[in-house]
């Protein structure tokens, strides 16, 4: 253990790997961000709190047992031809969750009446969101993980990533939950993100894996245009104000 704080490759694969897991972790904001939406303030932050707070712990716990983490890519099944690991499953039944949660929530925002608002119920949306964040929680830490495996060597360095990612997400979820609540388009496009994550994790475990370097350039994009659409918004309105 101490010999890993002077060991220059131990440090490259700690930066390696939790730049990865931010970049991973983007995914996990962007739905956190949509599940809690509709909560009030107060309900919404801890509903974020809880969620991260069962990232870390899924992956942490995750982390120690790696051997079994390895075993769930070997194929238990055939499918119309696929050959089918319990990673597989899970990744296929996550990606359709997200894409059908993403399809349904774009639904809302369309037929939506004006001054409508979703404050019926929340305690039971309160369950249900964290119910929701539970499960996509399990799917997101086990690509994770996979991941990490494949990077690092030692389990301190992929807990130190995984930390190190979850306290960024931690930080960034709020901003980016006031954002998107403040600027309604952006909703849309945070769902049709899901929607990607969704279609590429089904991918994934159909065997035909999509670069993510492609999905998260495409967002980069699409998220780019849409600032300047806000920004340009804000413009016209402070002139009207003006007038």
């Amino acid at each position: 253990m101490i010999e890993l704080l002077t060991d220059p490759q131990a440090w490259a694969s700690l930066l390696t790997l939790t730049v990865l897991e931010i970049v991973l972790g983007i995914d996990n904001v962007v739905f956190l961000s949509v599940a809690t939406g509709h909560l009030p303030a107060a309900e919404a932050k801890r509903a974020r709190q809880l969620g991260l707070l069962l990232a870390l712990g899924f992956r942490i716990v995750l982390l120690f047992f790696i051997s079994w983490i390895v075993g769930l890519k070997d194929p238990i099944v055939s499918v119309q031809g696929f050959d089918l690991s319990i990673k597989d499953i899970i990744l296929i039944l996550g990606g359709g969750f997200l894409i059908y949660k993403a399809v349904g929530h774009i639904h809302e925002e369309i037929e939506e009446e004006p001054g409508v608002e979703y404050k019926a119920a929340v305690k039971t949306a309160f369950s249900a969101v964290v119910g929701q964040i539970i499960v996509i929680d399990i799917v997101f830490s086990l690509d994770s993980i996979i991941t990490a495996v494949g990077l690092a060597q030692h389990v301190p360095i992929m807990i130190a990533a995984v930390i190190i990612a979850v306290g960024v997400m931690y930080v960034a979820s709020g901003p980016v939950s006031a954002f998107i609540e403040r600027h309604p388009t952006t909703k849309v496009l945070a769902l049709a993100f899901l929607m990607l994550i969704g279609v590429a994790l089904v991918a994934d475990g159909l065997g035909f894996h999509i670069p993510r370097g492609y999905i998260y350039s495409a967002m980069a994009f699409a998220a780019g245009v849409e600032a300047l659409n806000v920004m340009a918004k804000a413009k016209r309105e402070k002139a009207r104000r003006g007038h």
